[in-house]
């Protein structure tokens, strides 16, 4: 399988592709994609280390797994491609974007490649999943490959943001190194978290913004 990634993450990731459990991963994925219907599309699986290399890392966003509808997922995690109607847990992360930022914003699409482009790593827990079955691939060995990356970037870099939305994203990051980077943890944007007074209000895109203007880089543009 091509692992069409940024030349700076495929130095970073190249011992981690020569391991056994990469290449027993790759193996499988590629059954799954013979034998069943997977999302995001074969050149779309490795698209947030595409859209973002390593060295322009600003923030890390964590989410589980692709949405699993026809033609939804496009490889970076809580984003869609433009024709596809917003996801509930999307239209709840743009509406605190505009309270949090006291704005009038009304998307029209729910794909995030932007963000991706200045420096968001958008990073699911797992690469892959099946037509309309969620968490289909948890059993292959994605998140041995994503707690990894996870790892190199809390050691190897500095001043990352890392919004860790939902239990399942505060266990995958928690040893994240928190003396070096601003870890923002809420509820998850999902309509049954959010109803219940755990995500709305967080002003984590707020908070993104005047920790990277803190540090003297470019606040993120989230609309």
């Amino acid at each position: 399988m091509l692992i069409d990634i940024s030349t700076s993450w495929q130095e970073k990731l190249q011992n981690e592709f020569e391991k056994p459990y990469f290449k027993e991963l790759m193996y499988q994925v590629e059954q799954e994609y013979q034998e069943h219907i997977c999302f995001p599309p074969k050149e779309l699986i490795f698209n947030a280390f595409k859209s973002c290399s390593f060295e322009d890392v600003k923030v890390v966003i964590i989410g589980q797994d692709p949405y699993h509808g026809e033609g939804e997922a496009n490889g970076l995690c809580f984003s869609v491609n433009n024709e596809v109607k917003i996801p509930p847990s999307l239209r709840n992360i743009y509406r605190e974007i505009a309270t949090d930022l006291d704005s009038i914003f009304m998307p029209t699409h729910g794909n995030l490649q932007l963000w991706a482009n200045q420096g968001v790593l958008l990073l699911n827990a797992s690469l892959t999943v099946r037509k309309d079955t969620p968490n289909s691939h948890k059993h292959l060995k994605w998140n041995v490959f994503t707690d990894e990356v996870i790892r190199i970037i809390s050691e190897e870099k500095e001043h990352v943001v890392f919004l860790l939305w939902g239990s399942f994203a505060q266990k995958k990051g928690a040893k994240i190194d928190k003396t070096k980077h601003l870890v923002l943890e809420s509820g998850h944007p999902s309509p049954m978290s959010a109803n219940q007074g755990k995500w709305f209000g967080n002003k984590h895109f707020s908070q993104t913004n005047e920790y990277l203007e803190k540090i003297g880089k470019k606040p993120i543009e989230w609309f």
